[in-house]
């Protein structure tokens, strides 16, 4: 299923499907395209009402690609990262020298030609509201949960079976943190309901801020998969350089001989990231439709998108791109 909008994205987001995954190429700050403005500088003042969107209606398993030049990127992170995102890292489109071809004039060139743009991965910070009001990360809140019942932490390393990797892992304060298995974080709860402080009953409840989507209808086991699971469909083979030529051929949609648009991008990188962190009847927003592209590889790969284009001349033509691959 697709389902495109012509006209502000803003006014829309509330209306969609919650995104398991959100895919993000809008503006560049290299005047590319009609509504691109002609430098960075104004870049954070147009992506911040947009990634607080993107955070009030994430879940808690949602993944977020953003497309853009590198200090484009550079320019909008700090914005993510005060809005709750977690970056995951930094993927480099190498489009080949020959995307240079009859666009350099190494005359006047002050520096090496650029054939490269970033698809930055991050996924949505989750933060549970703790018995004391305090909203904590998973991390803080298991140490919190365990410091509360007053037994001490190398305990937790005997009830889990294990020499060590409770207390390097499950409760650590550092970058080793990982959540347990659900058996795992099962036995926690019962042990620390069953000998830590009676007057801090109940332990490890979980209240998730954001609330959840159908919330209420969720038992234990699937609020706690939800909260620790980020999808990642591992593929070997590919790393982070992706070798990847612009579009040509069939796949560039012109207006006789000229492009339509610029920074239309490849549906096998569109393929790539929505197949790594989504699963078939997953949800993919395409805020900046631009030619759909995204959309496209979402419905190819059976998830359902929800896209959005305010230039008028884009979405009409990804439209009929549409209408062609419904008809195909």
């Amino acid at each position: 299923m697709i389902n495109i909008y012509h006209g502000d994205v803003l006014d829309l987001y509330e209306t969609w499907e919650r995104p398991n995954c959100i895919i993000s190429d809008g503006p560049y700050g290299v005047n590319g395209f009609p509504g691109d403005p002609r430098n960075v500088n104004d870049l954070p003042n147009i992506y911040e009402p947009h990634i607080m969107a993107w955070s009030k209606f994430a879940l808690p398993n949602t993944t977020l690609y953003f497309w853009n030049t590198e200090i484009g990127w550079a320019t909008v992170h700090p914005i993510l990262l005060k809005n709750g995102w977690e970056y995951r890292g930094c993927n480099i489109w190498d489009k080949g020298i020959n995307h240079i071809a009859g666009n350099c004039n190494g005359q006047t060139m002050k520096k090496f030609p650029v054939v490269t743009e970033v698809c930055v991965h991050y996924i949505k910070n989750v933060y549970l509201t703790c018995n004391d009001g305090i909203d904590r990360s998973i991390q803080d809140w298991f140490r919190y949960e365990w410091k509360r019942t007053g037994l001490s932490f190398s305990i937790t390393n005997e009830i889990c079976g294990v020499k060590s990797a409770a207390t390097r892992k499950y409760f650590t304060s550092d970058d080793l943190f990982y959540p347990p298995p659900w058996e795992t974080f099962m036995t926690i709860i019962e042990y620390a309901n069953k000998h830590g402080d009676p007057n801090g009953f109940p332990y490890f409840e979980i209240k998730p801020k954001p609330s959840f989507k159908h919330n209420i209808d969720m038992n234990i086991k699937e609020k706690y998969l939800n909260l620790i699971t980020k999808k990642f469909n591992f593929e070997y083979g590919v790393s982070n350089v992706w070798n990847i030529p612009a579009v040509r051929g069939i796949e560039r949609i012109k207006n006789g001989s000229k492009s339509v648009h610029l920074n239309q991008k490849p549906l096998i990188l569109m393929d790539r990231i929505i197949k790594s962190s989504t699963d078939v009847g997953d949800v993919v927003w395409e805020p900046f439709g631009g030619l759909f592209s995204a959309s496209i590889s979402a419905y190819n790969n059976g998830r359902n998108a929800f896209a959005a284009e305010i230039n008028e001349n884009f979405f009409h033509i990804g439209k009929e791109r549409i209408n062609l691959l419904m008809n195909s």
